[in-house]
């Protein structure tokens, strides 16, 4: 349910993309783009758009699904939404990429040639998750175990170091991570299920 504590509606994602297929239900798709306008921009950035072109191509996707979305009817046991997301997405980057003029974004590096957008997307998926469920994080956890988190466990400060700029014993800083993580862990698990 981390819909609700995102300042979003409650409703499922299932329910959400009923209610895109509406046609006429403005608020779901303003939380559409709550949803996944960050994944859409952070994709398109990471494909090697420019800012600006990065909003054209979400504009482009958004209008494509309203497009679509009125005979749409999401089945799990056909595919996971977000496999179509992609598709949409990287069928707009294509088209940006052509009324530009400009090449194609380049695959990143570390991807293999054979499937470049697949990684690149998953990764920004991971990512988009992760930022999500921070955000959750920040309104949950005091700033010393935030800071303390962050130190430790994500810059990789040592525990002793942390502890001493913080003002706080070691074990707090431990606490703090173990904490954070296991709610990390849960929150990112709920979205997931909850995006079928």
């Amino acid at each position: 349910m981390y819909a609700g504590r995102m300042g979003l509606s409650t409703a499922t994602h299932t329910t959400l993309l009923a209610r895109l297929a509406d046609g006429q239900d403005h608020a779901a798709w303003a939380e559409f783009v709550s949803r996944y306008g960050e994944l859409i921009r952070g994709f398109c950035l990471r494909r090697g758009l420019q800012p600006a072109d990065c909003e054209d191509v979400q504009q482009d996707v958004l209008m494509s699904l309203s497009k679509s979305m009125p005979g749409f009817r999401y089945d799990p046991s056909k595919g996971l939404f977000r496999s179509y997301l992609k598709t949409v997405v990287v069928h707009a980057i294509s088209k940006k990429s052509r009324q530009t003029d400009r090449p194609g974004p380049l695959p990143d590096s570390e991807s293999s040639p054979d499937a470049p957008d697949e990684q690149q997307w998953e990764q920004e998926w991971r990512q988009y998750h992760f930022r999500l469920a921070m955000r959750t994080i920040d309104a949950e956890f005091n700033a010393t175990d935030r800071r303390a988190f962050t130190l430790y466990a994500l810059d990789g400060s040592p525990c002793e170091e942390v502890a001493r700029e913080l003002g706080v014993s070691p074990e707090v800083v431990y606490q703090a991570k173990s904490r954070i993580v296991r709610r990390l862990s849960q929150l990112i698990d709920t979205q997931v299920r909850e995006e079928g």
